[in-house]
């Protein structure tokens, strides 16, 4: 019985491979275990059926000789960078390496693709939000006077909150604000169970609180994915007190800032908003005062 070396199965793999059908392809998958290494990008390549079960895989990457100019030209035209979960537009050539196998080498990103798909979840979940009546619930309702008792959702460890705090405390009137931090992960997918969950706690305890304050500090747009989420969407939207939404720089966006009562570029604005609402509250009990004298 005659046998070939793996070496030589794997030539005969990559001499089949060569065709023009299997280079520079335009393919759409999801990303998934996105790891840069020595300049170069390693991925998976996903796509999932309406169920989200994965019907399709393979392993994908970027050389370094071309990532830099494709990730640079891709955060440019999206505001993010390359990580799991976001839905791309790859031109890509079937390759055969004698050592690691088949894989997929991409040249080139459409993010055109990409940014609509965000637009278009973004779309998707303000439309089923008006659809079952509670996109404007939170933006309809009224500011307590004074607004001076404030639930903080955050990160202890992020420079928003950080920054958040010491402009309140920076206020030449003194105003006496009741704060308390109730923590939650930021970043990540863990991000919109905890938020949500704060939320919960504190709508145990709704006389205490005259307004929710969700804040973070920037960072890259990626970071500001897991706020891309329906149910956490839902839960500000219907929240019965009236949120502040200061996440990232000016500007970035999230589906949270259609549907909080009030959308500040930063944590720094949610501050100086609430320091606005007190000074007013102050103004008009001055002027009361000067009417009952």
């Amino acid at each position: 019985m005659e046998a070939i070396t793996l070496q030589q199965l794997n030539q005969r793999i990559a001499c089949l491979l060569n065709t023009p059908a299997l280079q520079n392809v335009w393919v759409t998958a999801e990303l998934s275990d996105v790891a840069v290494r020595g300049g170069h990008c390693y991925m998976e390549l996903l796509q999932k059926d309406g169920n989200g079960i994965t019907v399709a895989k393979a392993r994908a990457a970027i050389w370094a000789n071309v990532f830099r100019n494709i990730r640079s030209e891709f955060y440019a035209s999206t505001g993010q960078d390359f990580v799991s979960g976001l839905k791309v537009m790859v031109r890509l050539s079937v390759a055969m390496h004698q050592v690691y196998g088949v894989s997929f080498v991409i040249n080139a990103v459409n993010p055109d693709y990409t940014m609509g798909d965000l637009l278009r979840r973004r779309r998707e979940m303000l439309e089923r939000l008006k659809a079952e009546g509670i996109a404007d619930v939170n933006k309809s309702l009224c500011w307590n006077e004074p607004t001076l008792r404030i639930a903080i959702i955050s990160s202890a460890e992020a420079a928003g909150y950080g920054d958040f705090m010491n402009q309140l405390a920076s206020d030449p009137l003194k105003l006496k604000f009741q704060t308390m931090l109730f923590p939650a992960v930021m970043q990540g997918e863990r991000t919109p169970q905890t938020v949500i969950d704060a939320l919960r706690t504190i709508e145990k305890e709704l006389d205490l609180w005259d307004c929710v304050v969700i804040i973070r500090g920037g960072g890259s747009s990626s970071d500001l994915l897991s706020f891309e989420n329906y149910d956490l969407a839902a839960a500000v939207a219907s929240f019965p007190l009236p949120v502040i939404v200061g996440i990232g720089h000016e500007r970035d966006i999230t589906i949270l800032d259609y549907v909080a009562c009030k959308r500040v570029k930063t944590p720094t604005a949610a501050a100086e908003f609430l320091l606005q609402l007190g000074n007013q509250s102050v103004e008009k009990l001055n002027l009361l005062g000067r009417e009952i004298a």
